[in-house]
């Protein structure tokens, strides 16, 4: 759709193209907002965007319908607060939050939790300092964060896995939907070496003989769980797989149980935040030229453990 017939100073004119990019059901989601939380900034005839404009422009963009059971809702802030600029990162850390603070961005979007479990249920563990302390920080700086994930993982190309064949200059290998990139034959060192140096990762665990030659790769950043880990294997039979995650007494010992019994399929443990990072410094490529007028920045919570 071309948005140049839709002027974005005028909140009815930016409510009618996204209403009319979301289809019915974003319709209904849409026209349950307030004017008011669309606010226009007289300053250059450029449209202030609020938090939830902006929510719905990724919708409209990525042609995604909204969803009803989703984690990616608001974990601070406001829907209709104005928004002064954005950070993209896997955790909102607390050195997120003050960096982010800093730049004068009061709007994070976070790939994964803020308060330490799946739902952000902050009530997960009573009474949690951490989580009070971090409640304060937010609110102190006035920012929102809005995790972004279910409908992350929804773009086509998917946005986590697109990033992280970019970073690593596999993207030739790349093809949206499929788990196997079949790469030049290298060795499974070379391969976990490669890792290491496009991703910036300090130390990869590896199961497997390291002259192994590997061209069928299954390539699961983050943390898809052993079921989905241990299928993707049975059903693909690839050389390596590289996850960023996983429960060592489900896929780790199938791989080695299997190695044992004549098996070749190696494993490559890369850290669940390292093996994702890369797909939301892309989402800054893909959103910036949709919002020319805020800045939008990336910063990697990074790896957050020390190697001894």
């Amino acid at each position: 759709m071309n948005t140049s017939s839709f002027p974005w100073s005028d909140p009815f004119n930016r409510r009618k193209f996204l209403t009319q990019a979301l289809g019915a059901a974003g319709s209904m989601a849409l026209l349950s907002l307030p004017l008011a939380g669309m606010a226009v900034s007289t300053q250059a005839g450029t449209a202030a965007l609020t938090v939830q404009d902006i929510i719905n422009l990724i919708l409209a963009e990525g042609k995604l319908q909204p969803k009803q059971d989703t984690v990616d809702t608001l974990k601070s802030g406001q829907a209709s607060q104005v928004v002064t600029g954005i950070v993209t990162t896997m955790f909102a850390t607390i050195s997120v939050i003050e960096e982010a603070a800093r730049l004068k961005a009061n709007f994070i979007m976070a790939h994964e939790p803020t308060f330490y479990n799946h739902k952000d249920d902050t009530d997960w563990v009573k009474n949690n300092k951490v989580v009070q302390q971090k409640q304060e920080l937010l609110a102190k700086h006035g920012i929102a964060v809005w995790r972004f994930h279910d409908y992350c993982h929804s773009l086509k190309p998917d946005a986590i896995s697109y990033g992280v064949a970019k970073k690593t200059n596999w993207l030739p290998y790349y093809k949206t939907g499929e788990l196997i990139l079949t790469i030049p034959a290298a060795s499974l060192q070379q391969i976990a070496q490669h890792l290491k140096s496009s991703l910036g990762i300090t130390h990869v665990r590896v199961i497997g003989n390291l002259e192994q030659p590997c061209t069928r790769v299954a390539l699961l950043p983050g943390a898809w769980g052993g079921q989905r880990q241990v299928t993707a294997v049975e059903v693909e039979k690839p050389d390596v797989l590289i996850v960023g995650e996983l429960s060592e007494w489900e896929t780790a010992e199938y791989i080695r149980d299997g190695r044992l019994l004549g098996g070749k399929t190696a494993l490559i443990v890369l850290g669940h935040s390292v093996s994702e990072e890369p797909g939301m410094e892309w989402i800054v490529d893909w959103l910036q030229p949709k919002i020319p007028s805020l800045k939008i920045t990336h910063i990697a919570s990074g790896d957050p453990f020390t190697w001894l």
